[in-house]
């Protein structure tokens, strides 16, 4: 876990050589030894193999230029122009060079919003399985989180729009979104908030009319992200449609027309947000714009809230993911600050109260990695036709979304508080990370709704807590190598897990909800741990997830009475191994669990 900068020694500093660096000039890659070991688990061989150096490749490019860029954007957000020089309501953005370039990047050099989609990007001969493109994801929104909305949002609205979406649309710009020639490119954007609603989408009111052979969209939208994009797929209310969640529709609606004419909606104003100040959110106004509708919709039932939340599913994976990769690197920034700081003649990596705040911000770091890759690779499996997979992602993703993007808030302000006074000063990237971490919080439903959709849908009606606990059961029976007694004592805790999370969802108690998510996330990821810690160990190589499992149980499985003196040999003895790089042998993991 310790890196390559270090201080001078005590002699030959400079005052300024005092000052703790942070993760700049480090690959992103090279130093995330958590990944490398897990992706052996995740990622078929020869996938793994091939993508590695354009991995590594990526991760120098994330802590280096896009670094760089990440900073000067989120010091330079766009800006609205509401007229065009000739006073028409033409309204342009104006974003600062940095910004191009960083979709250069994430667009152009790497493909991250199309190599899902289409065979051949970075030479692999398929579409890319999401087990590896969210590993793109991972790593680039360690050094730029804003800019990953857009990247995402074009990445899903192709998706939806070549499941659902009319040929016409396909044929005009489909082809577009999947481009990686930054000259001819659409990005895409997803226009869903209201004044009157934000989860609540019953009560939008944007209304489309067909008129003159197209569906013309009227109203407002509140919230726009991706405001830029040249694609935008937006809920409607057809006309005489009711006025209900089944009334909605979803149009896909251009900037631009064919003739190189500006499309009827424009931005009245940018949001000027906490977070994500590099990329553009605005207040959109529709006054006839021309969308192309997904299906035969009008004034009946149409089917688009159900359509978008595909969409929507995927997203909330995104943003579990880019809460992972977020709290990498906070967790690294942390770890580079706590090696150079030095308190009291030596460095505070030596504290042991340091020490376990350090191991507080690991823990939930080493779980969202687990389970976004655990989610990705179940997706994978689904889209194959695996419904037993699908079954599982309709929980798995939900609770990686509600706990992995409510841990980042704690993780970022643990990192900030690690760096000391100098982390609440702008020159250092800890107010931004600690900024943006807000933002998993509300896009794509809050905590609440996230929790809520995981007791009173995935577990009251499709019973999908019955699949995750029997997977996790059969897990823990084919780990080999993992001791017998704590392998039982896991399957216990599972299934407790389990039946407390069916009784508050059986029970409508909306109270709970929350408790009942963390349940059922801190028993797969407990399990997961344990299997991956068993697997590597049992291959001579890394056994280290095993402490990890351990950890899980003893902090948020089991009572623990905040009045007493606990025991904490585990905790100090296993720490320590968990904050060297040393690697941890099968029969050491072994031998520690039994403290």
């Amino acid at each position: 876990m310790f890196f390559a900068k270090t201080l001078k020694d005590r002699a030959d500093r400079e005052l300024e050589d005092w000052v703790a660096p942070d993760c700049h000039g480090l690959n992103f890659f090279d130093i995330d030894h958590s990944l490398q070991s897990v992706m052996e688990l995740y990622l078929p061989d020869d996938l793994r193999e091939h993508m590695t150096p354009v991995l590594r490749e990526l991760g120098e490019v994330a802590g280096n230029r896009l670094d760089e860029l990440a900073r000067i954007c989120d010091r330079h957000p766009p800006v609205l122009h509401p007229r065009d020089a000739r006073g028409r309501d033409e309204e342009w953005i104006e974003f600062h060079p940095a910004y191009k370039e960083m979709e250069k990047i994430a667009y152009g050099d790497f493909g991250i919003h199309c190599m899902s989609h289409k065979a051949g990007v970075h030479g692999w001969p398929e579409k890319i399985p999401p087990m590896a493109k969210y590993i793109f994801t991972y790593l680039f929104v360690q050094a730029e989180f804003g800019l990953m909305c857009p990247i995402s949002v074009t990445d899903t609205s192709y998706g939806l729009l070549a499941k659902h979406g009319p040929k016409e649309a396909m044929d005009k710009f489909g082809w577009q979104m999947l481009s990686q020639n930054m000259d001819e490119i659409h990005m895409g954007a997803q226009f869903m908030t209201e004044k009157v609603g934000g989860s609540e989408v019953a009560n939008f009111e944007v209304t489309a009319r067909f008129e003159d052979g197209h569906w013309r969209l009227y109203g407002d939208k509140w919230f726009c992200s991706c405001a830029g994009a040249e694609v935008a797929l937006v809920l409607a209310r057809p006309e005489g449609a009711p006025k209900d969640n089944s009334g909605l529709a979803i149009f896909a609606v251009p900037r631009h027309l064919e003739d190189g004419s500006r499309n009827k909606y424009r931005f009245v104003r940018l949001k000027d947000k906490m977070g994500t100040k590099s990329m553009a959110s605005g207040e959109a106004k529709f006054e006839g714009a021309i969308g192309y509708a997904f299906g035969d919709v009008g004034a009946k039932k149409n089917p688009g809230l159900r359509q978008m939340m595909d969409q929507v599913v995927m997203s909330r994976l995104s943003h579990g993911v880019r809460a992972a990769g977020m709290m990498r690197r906070c967790l690294n920034e942390a770890l580079v600050t706590a090696q150079n700081r030095e308190v009291f003649g030596e460095p505070i990596i030596e504290k042991p109260l340091l020490r376990r705040q350090l191991m507080k911000m690991m823990l939930p770091t080493e779980q969202s990695l687990s389970m976004f890759l655990h989610v990705a690779n179940q997706l994978h499996k689904a889209d194959a036709g695996d419904k037993q997979a699908e079954r599982l992602n309709r929980i798995l993703t939900p609770l990686l979304k509600f706990r992995t993007c409510r841990d980042n808030v704690d993780v970022a302000g643990g990192a900030l508080e690690i760096r000391g006074g100098n982390g609440f000063i702008e020159d250092w990237v800890n107010p931004r990370l600690v900024r943006d971490a807000y933002t998993g919080l509300l896009w794509e439903g809050t905590s609440n709704i996230n929790a809520l959709d995981i007791t009173t849908r995935a577990i009251a009606k499709t019973h999908a807590h019955e699949d995750l606990a029997n997977d996790l059961i059969e897990r823990l029976d084919e780990a080999e190598g993992l001791p017998g007694q704590f392998a039982g004592e896991l399957k216990g805790l599972v299934g407790r897990a389990k039946s407390f999370a069916e009784k508050i969802a059986m029970s409508g108690n909306e109270i709970l909800a929350r408790q009942a998510s963390n349940a059922l996330y801190h028993a797969t990821t407990a399990t997961l741990f344990a299997e991956e810690g068993a697997k590597l160990g049992r291959a001579g190589k890394d056994a280290r997830r095993l402490l990890l499992s351990r950890f899980v149980q003893d902090t948020k499985l089991k009572p623990s009475d905040p009045l007493a003196v606990g025991e904490t040999r585990f905790e100090v003895e296993a720490g320590n191994r968990l904050l060297d790089t040393k690697p941890v042998s099968l029969e050491e993991a072994t031998d520690l669990l039994q403290l």
